[in-house]
Order: structure tokens, then sequence, then C-alpha cells
């Protein structure tokens, strides 16, 4: 799709690769080399599908020294690298370009310390969510943010893009959960920042990494804080008969002072895929579905569930279940977990990721609808509503470019109507390629120009992850290493 400009690849760049291949092999060893076509094809794209391009070369290293290596030397050759987790961004975060590298990290996933006492875990950053989780289930312990690819995603990317998932309503997201890392700058020098300590004297620069989607250096190793597992939980479904009614709900159970462990929001469309994908047991005659859960004791869980349903009440719902046992429960919320999954087996589809104000979540949820009906496209509603993360799904046919076109519009007018609203472009999927154009939407120059000068004080050169976050009229100069051009802040 010619929508989102990609900048064309460095011919001078490509023509050395035999040389750029030797001299890695020198480094860190052939078999952590991916060269052949076949081979780098499999990183071509992330999970936003649109945009490919094959990469001049794939780099699997396994510990953080071997990363300081390929830095180094990509620094000392002036070769672009793309920084890649699992490669589950739906932003275009890890696209890479024909002229760069991909330096996967997906090899890293060790845990290297367990501190029960202090509740803290130090792992590889390329460990899935779930896996620490697992590691630490026996000893009463969780890993909070559970983003709907955690059986995938790696922690990485989570600190890239600061994920958060379906419980951070009450345990936030990446940023909330993270307490250190160690990242490799572009000219090879490792750096630790943030550590144990909840709290730290001096500037809070791991509040730069967290979110920073591969801008500033590769994150190798992370501190993470494990959170005690519940005494029980439990959801219950809230069927209504309109999205707005829904919306009004949401705020009224947070207005409340009610902090449930989640509210999730699925719409007709989404109830419909995800019912006949999961067999969850959704009602299937609503025009709209809450999955609220709460957690505690059981005595504790019976009252809270009953004050939402009272709450819910007010808006006239259809259907009220709460959830009987374990068994439903994990239905309840298998078939959320798989809702993206379960549309892409239907439709090729543009996944949103605006923020907006809990206030706004009816009028917003209105003009989402009329906005993909004004495109003639067909949107299935999955979010956070909690939070007031969305994430509407504008499905579309991806060998129809004039269709593809058309819901790139939609979604970049749901974006922009996120920001009226007082929200922000991205609550968990970061910026990408998907969102780089819309950042003047949210920032003003000065804005840009601050973030482009912190960039590069830890990437003088712009080499890691270029024409991401920031509109290509405004790194053009930087973009080709001229550092001394980048924007002075008013």
């Amino acid at each position: 799709m010619p929508h989102i400009e990609l900048p064309e690849p460095d011919a001078g760049v490509i023509r050395r690769l035999p040389i750029l291949i030797e001299g890695l092999k020198a480094r860190v060893g052939q078999d952590l080399l991916i060269v052949d076509e076949e081979g780098r094809r499999a990183y071509e794209t992330d999970a936003f599908t649109a945009y490919r391009r094959v990469p001049m070369l794939v780099v699997l290293p396994r510990t953080t020294e071997e990363v300081s290596k390929i830095l180094k030397y990509c620094h000392e050759n002036d070769i672009k690298v793309v920084p890649r987790g699992a490669g589950t961004s739906l932003c275009g975060g890890s696209l890479p370009t024909e002229d760069a590298i991909v330096l996967c990290i997906s090899k890293m996933n060790r845990v290297i310390e367990l501190d029960y006492a202090n509740r803290m875990a130090r792992v590889e950053a390329g460990i899935t969510n779930l896996q620490i989780s697992a590691q630490v289930a026996k000893a009463g312990f969780f890993y909070a943010p559970d983003p709907s690819s955690q059986l995938a995603c790696s922690l990485a990317g989570n600190i890239a893009m600061n994920s958060g998932g379906a419980h951070c309503l009450k345990y936030g997201v990446t940023t909330h959960n993270v307490l250190g890392v160690k990242m490799v700058l572009i000219d090879g020098t490792v750096v630790e920042i943030g550590g144990s300590l909840l709290e730290r004297n001096g500037y809070d620069l791991l509040s730069y990494v967290i979110g920073s989607e591969g801008q500033l250096g590769v994150i190798t190793e992370a501190t993470v804080k494990l959170v005690p597992s519940p005494e029980g939980a439990r959801p219950m479904m809230i069927g209504f008969r309109s999205p707005e009614a829904a919306g009004s709900c949401v705020s009224a159970i947070i207005a409340a002072g009610i902090i449930p462990v989640a509210i999730e929001y699925m719409d007709r469309a989404a109830i419909e895929v995800c019912e006949a994908f999961a067999g969850a047991g959704y009602p299937l005659d609503v025009e709209a579905l809450l999955i609220v859960e709460v957690e505690g004791s059981e005595s504790e869980i019976g009252v809270l569930l009953g004050r939402v349903a009272e709450i819910a009440a007010q808006f006239d719902p259809k259907t009220i279940k709460i959830s009987a046992d374990p068994d439903q429960s994990a239905r309840i919320w298998a078939g959320r977990k798989a809702a993206f999954g379960a549309i892409g087996r239907v439709a090729d589809y543009l996944c949103m990721d605006g923020t907006i104000p809990l206030a706004q979540l009816p009028h917003c949820l209105t003009r989402i609808n009329q906005i993909c009906a004004e495109y003639g496209l067909k949107v299935a509603n999955i979010f956070h509503a909690g939070d007031g993360n969305l994430h509407p799904l504008i499905l579309y046919d991806a060998n129809n470019p004039e269709e593809a076109e058309r819901a790139e519009a939609a979604g970049e007018a749901i974006l922009k109507l996120c920001v009226e609203l007082g929200g922000c472009l991205t609550g968990e999927h970061g910026v990408g390629i998907e969102k780089r154009e819309l950042m003047t939407t949210q920032f003003t120059p000065t804005d840009l120009a601050v973030q482009m000068r912190i960039k590069t004080v830890f990437d003088p050169t712009w080499r890691l992850n270029q024409a991401k976050v920031f509109p290509l009229a405004f790194t053009d100069a930087m973009r080709a290493g001229n550092a001394a051009s980048t924007p002075e802040a008013a």
C-alpha cells in the first residue's frame, strides 16, 4: 500500500553486504547469522502485515556481549539496525528495511535470578510474559502485564511499546512493572538503567527507555516486579442493548470507586466471531458485552460482583451472567484472548490503539462506527474499556489496494478523534510506522524536537530503528547521519 512512505534503501550499503557478513562472522560466528533469502524472509514483517521488506541480514545473538559486538560493528560501519523481539508489533515497530540488519533477541530467554523475598525477577529480555509467570507460579507469584499476544510476545517488545493487557486496570502497564534494564547502545556500550530498588535518586532514565520503541538501544535484560497470586478471581459478563449503554456502564463502575482487575469490551461483530471460534458462552443477542473480573477472597468477590451488577442494572442490560466455576472463567477469557486471531480468520484488519478519557467512551464508540460506515468498511471493537484503551479492528481486503487505503484513512480518522477527545494516539501498541505521520496531531514541533534530541543523545548517528515514530520530513537529515541537524527546541 502506498499510503505509508518508506525510505529508499541505500544501494551502497547493500553492495557491501559480503564484507559485512564476513566482519560479523569474525566477531560472533556464522551460526548467529541468517544470510539466505528464505530465512531472511521470515523477518520481512511483524504483525502489521500490510507492509513487508526483506532485511539485508538477520542476527540472533545469545548474550549481551554478542549484542554489544554486533552493535559496535554496525556503528563502525554505518549500518542500520532494527531491534526485534517476537515480531508481534501491530504498528510496524519492527518492520525492517532492505539496507538494515535485524537484531533479534529471541534466543535470549533465560531466567537469571529469582528474588521472592523482594518480589523481583531478573530475566533476559527475549523471554515471554507467560514464561516468567510459569517460572514463579509455584512460589505463589506472577508477572502482571498480559497483552493478548502474551503467549508469544517478548518482554523486550513489551518494554519497547509499554504494553499493557486486560489486567492492566489494576496492575498497571509495563512501566509499572519493570524496575530496571540492561541495554546496549549503538556503539556497543552496555548500560544499566534502574535496578532493584523501587525508589532511586537522580534522573528517571528508565521512563525514557520504556516505550522508546527501539530508538535508544537494544534491551537484553530486565528486572521485573513479581505480584502475589490472588486468593481467587472471577469474571462476569454483562450484555447490553447498545454500545453507548456499555460505555456509560464502564464510567459508572469506575466512578463508584470500584477497581476491577479488568473491564473488557466487545461489540456484536467481535462477539459473534469469538464465540464461533472459542465457544466461550458469550450471548449472541446483544450489541455489546462487558467482561468484568474482580479478585480477592470468595466473600469479597461476591460483594464486588454484586455491586457491579447493581450498577449495570441502571443501564438496562439484556443479560448478566456470573462465572460459576474455574472452567467457565477460563472459557470466558479464552474467547477474549483469542479475539485478534479469531477475527483474522474471517478478514484482514487494521488494529487501532487510541486512548480516550472514560467520560468520552459512549460518544467515541458512536463516532467509530460512523467513521467506518463513511468509508464503507466494517469494524469490530475489542478493547480495554477500564482504562479507555481502544482497539477498533477495521476489516478490509488486503488484496484490494483501494480498500486498503480506505482502511488506513478510517484508522487515521479514528486516531485523530481520540486526540480531539482529550486522549492520545497510542495506548500500548506504539507508534511504529503506522502512526508516525500522525505525531504532529498530538505533539507540537517543539515537543517533537525535544524527543528527537533525546534520541540523538543515545543514538547520535540515528542508526537504530530508522523511519519509525518520528515523521519522515522531520528526520531526513538525522537519518542521513547528520545529527548536528537535530531541530532545536523552542
